[in-house]
């Protein structure tokens, strides 16, 4: 489908060790397609995102999983 970018936001921490470390912690991670295969950005804690798509974006990974619904 050749999606640009996409982000998964594991807010619980359920992906597995070999994804998001040791210990395990939120994190968000954003695949871009760069020549055909998907390279990953992995950010948590205090880590301000970086985003292609949204260059302007100025949020680190806190801020976004300690947003009240």
């Amino acid at each position: 489908m050749k999606i640009p970018e996409y982000w998964l936001v594991d807010y619980a921490a359920l992906e597995a060790r070999k994804f998001i470390g040791n210990p395990k912690q939120p994190t968000i991670s954003i695949y871009n397609l760069v020549d055909e295969e998907y390279q990953v950005a992995q950010f948590s804690n205090s880590e301000r995102i970086i985003s292609p798509s949204f260059p302007d974006l100025n949020l680190t990974a806190n801020q976004i999983f300690n947003c009240a619904l």
